[in-house]
């Protein structure tokens, strides 16, 4: 089984610090958010242990499934890359999108688009899906929706959706704009509600 790089080696990605850190900044108070932040190297570690766990559930040609097993239950998460990304000549890290399942926090649906490179602080970003806009918060290197409600309605609007676009800019003011084909995204998004057992 070929496994996603963001698990087989943390230093590639920072998915799982996304994770934590969304987590801690949407769910957490300020002393549980210090104690998540402490408690991430534990939180890697346990990542590469688990690596020949991971389950593939889906793969496609743009978005692929995964289930991870976790303390209190598994993390199920797609993740999908653009199309096409505009300026092409600006060098980025990772870009890419995922949603995530963690049953054991009971956070559901959770979106996050990586965008490759630092953002101002306090930057904001915007979604867009088949016309549709939506306002998304950005935290060093990854922009979010600002609650669990907009999660829900971005993740169903991209499984019935056929493009996505995410527009934001750097902190030395580069504008970029993401563009994702949704082709599959719904038969991913299906496999993750299943094997996380989430109802629509």
């Amino acid at each position: 089984m070929i496994l996603p790089r963001e698990l087989v080696d943390p230093r590639e990605s920072m998915q799982e610090r996304l994770l934590v850190r969304r987590f801690s900044l949407r769910y957490l108070g300020p002393m549980q958010r210090w104690i998540a932040v402490l408690a991430l190297p534990l939180v890697l570690f346990a990542t590469s242990a688990m690596a020949q766990e991971i389950k593939t559930l889906e793969t496609g040609k743009i978005w692929s499934a995964y289930t991870v097993p976790e303390k209190g239950g598994p993390t199920c998460y797609l993740v999908g890359k653009p199309a096409s990304s505009d300026p092409a000549s600006v060098p980025r890290s990772r870009v890419d999108a995922m949603i995530s399942h963690r049953v054991g926090e009971k956070a559901y649906n959770v979106v996050t688009f990586n965008l490759g490179y630092a953002a101002k602080k306090d930057a904001k970003a915007e979604l867009v899906i088949d016309g549709k806009k939506y306002a998304l918060f950005v935290d060093n290197d990854a922009a979010w929706t600002a609650s669990a409600a907009t999660d829900k309605a971005v993740t169903e609007a991209l499984a019935r959706g056929k493009t996505a676009v995410v527009k934001a800019a750097s902190a030395r003011g580069t504008a970029t704009t993401d563009t994702y084909d949704l082709t599959g995204f719904g038969q991913a998004l299906k496999a993750i509600d299943t094997a996380c057992k989430v109802k629509r």
